[in-house]
Formats: structure tokens, sequence, C-alpha cells
């Protein structure tokens, strides 16, 4: 099924019996392996609006990233959401699966980012929240409920989200670590300082890491070597300031993803541990938000699991074999809201039924 408007999705809704699996643009086959009928957003691509004076828009769910920022560019804006690039990526696979990137740190996340969001239910309902104005609304805040929802309690099918002054002007402050324990610390020392980075990561390889920090503006190079002084305080080594950074940023982006990756939420605290165990990493280092580069094997994904409980510890992309392992446990009372979340938007449980955690 691929509908043109959102009516038409609501209409192929009402008229279908489940299971269904809706699809973007396809790039993140994460989540235990489901059948059902595929719904995709491909005919959904169009900005419908873009206030230039407001820093707000509204996209159809299935508008490529590319195109969106591509479009907000030509007018100097951007949507300050940078997950690992690929140019099928859609918004509405992008909020379901609750990607990030390292803008993260300065910015939110996209569920802090969307203002509004239309969805069809399962019944063949068009419900909405929000608007096309950053202000707070009454009831469900749909946009936090469907960002990272997997496509188990509806269809996105419109998304308006608010938008950021586009910055070329950037520098990178970089400083390295043989110790997990000193880089751990230098990350909360310095996501403490009022250094005011749009991004704060970490990247661990082969016992080795380095922390990075991007400016960005007229001041960025002030600002990148202001960070350098305080990582050498902080006892980092061969720290520089890199003026020339897309590639470094492009790389830590491009390690969230691989052939088996655990994705690790946390605190700032756990870097240290999440460096330990001896695979390679990236994340935001201000965050507590880490991607572990695994072999894909049950074994190995258990033991860093048990290395680092209580932390939750989602695998992403990994072999089909190993999919059914994707959710850690949860909270009996957490699995208790959502069983009341799931009833309440997908009573007939017609959107991937048991591919969510506790098998909701």
């Amino acid at each position: 099924m691929r509908p043109a408007t959102p009516e038409e999705a609501a209409a192929l809704l009402r008229e279908s019996e489940g299971p269904l699996r809706p699809r973007g643009g396809g790039t993140k086959p994460w989540g235990p392996a489901d059948d059902g009928a595929v719904i995709e957003t491909g005919g959904l691509g169009r900005i419908v609006e873009h206030n230039v004076g407001d820093f707000t828009a509204v996209l159809e769910a299935g508008v490529p990233l590319v195109e969106a920022q591509a479009a907000f560019a030509a007018a100097q804006q951007m949507l300050a959401f940078d997950p690992p690039a690929d140019p099928k990526a859609t918004i509405g696979g992008a909020m379901a699966t609750n990607d990030t990137g390292p803008l993260r740190h300065r910015y939110g996340g996209l569920r802090d980012l969307v203002v509004g969001t239309t969805v069809a239910l399962s019944d063949g309902t068009l419900a909405s929240s929000g608007g096309r104005v950053i202000k707070n609304v009454a009831g469900y805040d749909l946009g936090k409920l469907f960002c990272g929802s997997h496509g188990t309690l509806g269809l996105i099918t419109r998304v308006a989200v608010r938008l950021h002054p586009l910055v070329r002007e950037t520098a990178t402050a970089v400083g390295a670590a043989g110790d997990a324990g000193r880089l751990g610390e230098a990350a909360v020392a310095l996501a403490a300082r009022p250094l005011e980075a749009d991004c704060l990561d970490v990247a661990w390889t082969g016992g080795e890491g380095r922390l990075l920090m991007r400016f960005a503006g007229a001041a960025a190079g002030a600002q990148a070597a202001s960070a350098v002084a305080a990582m050498r305080e902080l006892g980092l080594e061969d720290t520089a300031v890199e003026e020339d950074d897309d590639a470094l940023w492009d790389a830590q982006r491009a390690a969230q993803r691989g052939d088996c990756v655990l994705k690790v939420a946390g605190r700032i605290t756990d870097l240290p541990a999440v460096c330990r165990t001896g695979a390679a990493v990236v994340g935001r280092a201000g965050l507590g938000l880490f991607w572990i580069q695994l072999e894909p094997e049950r074994e190995r994904i258990a033991e860093v699991r048990e290395a680092l409980h209580p932390r939750a510890c989602t695998l992403l992309d990994a072999p089909e074999s190993l999919r059914g392992d994707t959710w850690p446990a949860a909270d009996p009372g957490v699995l208790a809201v959502m069983e009341r979340l799931k009833q309440r938007f997908d009573p007939a449980r017609a959107f991937r039924p048991g591919a969510f955690v506790g098998g909701l």
C-alpha cells in the first residue's frame, strides 16, 4: 500500500485487517523481523509548508531528510537533526525509530524539534496534536509518543518541526586519552563548563579514545581554542583545533551503523564502563548515549549487556537471526503503561504485533 495523502492512508487502514508494517525509506531494519502488509510513505513526499519567518515547516512523513535539509538551507535555515546520512532516510522513519546524531547535544532529539504530528490509526482515524507554531498543547503529545514507537502504534503521516538558523562556520576541539577513566572524567568536566558546544562526542577504538567538541558561528575557532585549553587542563593529550572538520563528524555518524550495533542509553558517567567492553564505541559523551560495534554473536551481546546492567541496551543493526534479542528487559510498571498506550491507539493490534518491547 502506498497512499498519496493522509486521508487516503486512513481509508486504506480502515479497510485493512492487519498485521501492518509501516515503511519509509527502508533504511533501518531494526527490531524483530515481522510479517504483514507493508504500508509505504513514499507517496507522502511533500513539504506542505515552510514558514521562513516563523522558523517552522510542515512535512509529510515520506519526505527524504536530504531533500528537506536542502530546501531549508536555501533559506539559510536547518532542521537541527543529523542522524547517519542515507539519501533514502525519511522524516517519518527517523521519527519512528528515534534516530539521532551529534547535534543532539545542543538541540535535543527529534522529539524536541517536533511541534505537531498527524497519525493514521488502525481504525481509519486521523489524529493530530500540536500545530504549526511552537507551543504546548493539552492531551496526548503525539510527537513525543510516536517518536521511537517503531511503527507499533500507527502510521505517521505528517510532521511539523521547528527550524534553526543555518551556520556554516564550524571548528572542532579534539583531545585524546588512552585511559577510559580519564576520558570519562574529562567528558563530565567539559559537559559542565559553559562552552556552548553544538556537539560533544566520544570515539573509542583499540584502547585509545578521543573527545570531540564542535562549535558553530563566527567565533567557532576561538571557542574551540578555549575548549582545547580546557582539555589540556583535564589531562587530555594530542589536543588540536580542526577547522576543516566535516570528515570527523561524518565518521562519528557513520560509526553508529554496522553489522551489529548495540545502542546504550545511560548516563554521562557510564563512558568508562562502555569503553571497557573492549569494543569500538562512538557516542554523545555529554548525554550518555553510546553505539557499540560488536561481533554478531548472541553470547557477546549478552556479555556486554551484563557488564552494563542496568542500562538499557538495544540491538539495532544485526543479522536477522539475532533480531529477536533487540529489546532490553523492561520494568513491569513501564510495560503496564506501554500496554495501556497500545490498547488506546491500536486496540486491534494491527501495527507490528509483538515487535516492540515486552512483545507489545
